[in-house]
Formats: C-alpha cells, structure tokens, sequence
C-alpha cells in the first residue's frame, strides 16, 4: 500500500475553540453558574487552555514521528534505523585544479595532499584530492580536487573561479580550476529516504522481486527519482533509471545502479541485470486558452499563472516512468489557473509502457481573447 493512500489519523484534538468551549463548559457545569466573557475565571481558564492546546499539539506531533507517514528529519532516520536504512550521504563536488610554476625548474616541484585552494569570495574551498608533482621542465600540472564542504553548494563554479591559494607551495605562481566545479550532492532528502525505508522490507527475500531491485538502485544514487524493473524474458532483470526532473542517467549513473543491483549477495544467481536509460516518448504542446470577461482585470496575472501552470504540466509529465501523455492533466492544470476553457490540439492522449517518459519538444502558448461567462 501506498502511504499517501492512508487515512489521516490525529492522536489528539487540537482545535483551540472546540478545546476551549469544553474546558469552559465542564467548568460552568460544575460550578453551576455562567461565565460572561469578561469574567475572571473565564480569562483564567482560557490561559489554561493554550497551554493545554499546546500540549495536545505536542503530543500529536510526537505520536506521528513514529509512523513512517509522518516522521521526518532526525525521527526518520530513527524509524529507517529499525530497518538498517541510512541516508544516502551527502557527497562532496570535484575540480581539476592547475597549479603552475613562476618557471620552469630542473627538479620536480611537489604539490601535497590536500593543498587547499578557495573561491574568490573564501565561502568554498577545494582540496586537492592526493600528492602530485609538477615534472622537471615543465610549468604545471592538473590535479583533482574535492570540496570540503559536502553538498551542491560545491557547485557550478566555472573554470578560474577558484583561484586563492590558501596553503603556499615554494615556485607556485597561481592556483586555478580549469574544469567547471560539479558532483557535489546533498544528503538525501525526507520524501526518497521514506519510500526506501518503504521498500526495504522487499529486499528480505532471495528469490529477486521487482520491489528489491527498485530499492537497492534508488540506492545508488540521490537524484534518482524513480525506478520501473521488468523482465522482458525469464532470467533477465531490466532496470530503467531516471533522474529527478525527467534527467537522463549518464554512464556513471547506469554504472552505479549495475553495480549495486549485481552484487552477489542482492540478486539471485540465475538473474542477468541490465540498467538502461528510458525511452524518451516525444510529444508537443499546441493550445489555446481564453478567460472569463468577468476577470478581464485579472487577465494579466492569469496569463502568467496559465503560462506557469504549462511549465508545471511539463515537469510533472516527465518526472515518472511510464507517465501517460494525458492532455486531461494539461487542461485540469489551466483551468485551475484561471483560465475559462481550453482548445488543446496538442498533445494527444498516448499510453507508456513502464521504461518509457514523456519528453517535451515544442511548446505553443495562443492567448484567444475574453468570453462571455
């Protein structure tokens, strides 16, 4: 069962008026006699009941971070540890860092192990990642280097933009990164890391069912999104892997989730694994909207929200496996933007099979003008 299929569930009452009418009227029938709203004891009890609010709030709160539903941070982690679940961590961004010599020199120039070199603004710094040495006769050499601050802040730093040397080498002139700064990764986030502690009771059994493959490959990797396992002939386990926001795996991805889905000791002995990227489905969006005369003061701001609300739709269309082109989606997504009606003549309804995803090419937006309501 899926969790967001389940009812919601509250372990205690925490409406604050439905709570102080009860606290005033258990204590009116008690004393026999009515509380006039500026009454003493009136304004006494209701000082008691935001306490008592609080508290009811507070006890709810704690009773649902025990339930994989609700938990989250620090609560989740302990439910996933109940199940041997661990986030995945975050991971750190790499470089390649060119240090060059004021000259050329006869004898090799060392560069050490995590010799640190820093962004222009000092936030950032990346440490070289082991010993290298400039050759003699020549005038620099490339080394890899990592952030020390894991996560993507780490990233998108274009080459020269890291250029401070903090750790001085004798005859280095200049430090730079000569590569754009990229692979830092956060760690994984709630909503991923409750759906593997979701799954993980699959992977119990050794006879390789489709849940256990979907488990051990989003573990490969944080911006996998979503993961379809199918077995196109007995004996052969497809893995399809895409990445959060429709991306496409590079080799390493694919790589990763081979390597983690055939290990010995997680699939079974006769399986043969096969990780492939999806495949893309193309289709094209062509529209018309129009809106209401009664909100023709409005026009401005709902042809922003349709035109936000289209970019959604695509987002949405290609962030899950075998995701249906469904213009009824499009056209649900518009209409709650503010739009009066729709003309969608493209796209047309299509069915995916699970390894495939919807891709976007062109997008036509036509605004057709205000209708009667």
């Amino acid at each position: 069962m899926q969790l967001n299929s389940l009812p919601d569930i509250t372990f205690a009452e925490k409406d604050s008026k439905l709570i102080e009418s009860e606290i005033i009227s258990t204590y009116e029938s008690l004393a026999g006699r009515t509380l006039a709203p500026g009454d003493p004891v009136r304004i006494f009890l209701l000082a008691l009941a935001s306490i008592i609010i609080q508290q009811r709030a507070l006890i709810d709160f704690s009773a649902k971070q025990n339930l994989l539903a609700y938990a989250s941070g620090d609560y989740l982690d302990h439910i996933g540890a109940l199940l041997g679940v661990e986030r995945i961590a975050a991971k750190p961004a790499v470089t390649t860092i060119r240090f060059t010599l004021s000259e050329q020199r006869q004898a090799a120039t060392p560069i050490p192990a995590n010799t640190r070199v820093r962004t222009e603004s000092g936030d950032i710094v990346f440490a070289t990642i082991k010993y290298a040495e400039v050759p003699a006769g020549a005038l620099f050499i490339d080394v890899n280097a990592q952030c020390q601050t894991p996560g993507e802040a780490g990233n998108g730093f274009l080459p020269g933009q890291v250029k401070r040397l903090i750790d001085p080498i004798p005859y280095v002139a200049s430090a730079v990164n000569v590569t754009e700064t990229t692979g830092g990764l956060d760690k994984e986030s709630d909503e991923p890391f409750r759906e593997r502690i979701r799954l993980v009771p699959e992977t119990f059994s050794v006879a390789g069912p489709y849940k256990a493959y979907e488990y051990w490959a989003l573990s490969a990797h944080q911006d996998i999104s979503d993961v379809a396992v199918y077995s196109p002939t007995p004996g052969q386990v497809n893995i399809c892997v895409l990445m959060k926001n429709g991306g496409m795996p590079d080799d390493e991805i694919l790589a990763a989730v081979n390597a983690i889905c055939s290990a010995d000791n997680k699939r079974p002995l006769t399986d043969y694994v096969y990780v492939h990227s999806p495949i893309q489905v193309l289709y094209s969006i062509n529209l018309t909207y129009y809106i209401k005369k009664s909100d023709a003061v409005m026009a401005s701001s709902i042809s922003a929200a349709v035109n936000n609300a289209v970019q959604n739709f695509v987002v949405w269309q290609k962030s899950k496996l075998g995701r249906d082109i469904n213009p009824s989606e499009l056209n649900r997504v518009i209409i709650n933007a503010g739009a009066k009606r729709t003309v969608i003549t493209q796209p047309q309804f299509k069915a995916l099979d699970p390894y495939q995803v919807a891709k976007e090419t062109t997008i036509t937006i036509n605004y057709g003008g205000l209708e009667d309501d």
